[in-house]
């Protein structure tokens, strides 16, 4: 089955979705022992998540590259998510979306959240043909995310490990099966209309 070029892919239930973030021990280990970002983590700055498990393989290198050997997985609730794209503009300037780049720097200075379309992974972290979203939050986005959207937050990095080792060993299909399970995100489709380039 061919993919959407872009498309929102994430494991998520009726009222949740998962994202994905990697972080130093000092924040991820506190973040997941408590269910919720301790008062360390700045909420005052753009922060980036990620629905796709491979992406943030690809990104924090299996949870070996410094200050990422943390990964988390962080439920949270669709209404907050929905919110984030719905008030979202795109990372750089597209012009079959936006009139002019001017109009396009106005936008995004007012946006707390943005989109970012970059090729999804395979195991192997290899680029494929298709695009996974990455979310970044700012301001209201930020503390929002931080402090009313979460509802859980789980440690995922011995995961992280026993996928990497079993991608060492060439046991692609075991590998496959411990993935988290990413489906289409049941998003309207006015939720993305204005962040597709």
């Amino acid at each position: 089955m061919q993919e959407a070029q872009r498309e929102i892919r994430a494991a998520h239930t009726a009222s949740t979705v998962t994202v994905y973030q990697a972080y130093s021990p000092e924040i991820g280990l506190p973040a997941a022992r408590e269910g919720r970002f301790p008062a360390a983590w700045k909420r005052d700055r753009m922060t980036w998540i990620k629905p796709s498990f491979l992406w943030m393989m690809y990104r924090c290198g299996w949870a070996t590259k410094e200050g990422q050997e943390t990964v988390l997985a962080v439920e949270i609730g669709r209404e907050g998510f929905d919110w984030a794209l719905r008030n979202a503009c795109l990372s750089s300037y597209a012009p079959g979306v936006h009139p002019d780049r001017e109009t396009w720097q106005r936008e995004l200075r007012r946006s707390p959240t943005r989109v970012q379309w970059d090729p999804e992974r395979d195991l192997r972290l290899r680029p494929l043909p298709y695009r996974s979203l990455q979310l970044g939050l700012s301001g209201e986005a930020a503390r929002g995310y931080a402090d009313e959207w979460t509802v859980a937050i789980r440690d995922v990095t011995p995961l992280a490990h026993e996928i990497h080792a079993l991608v060492r060993r060439d046991d692609l299909d075991a590998a496959r099966a411990l993935l988290p399970r990413e489906q289409p995100y049941p998003a309207a489709e006015e939720l993305l209309s204005n962040l597709r380039p």
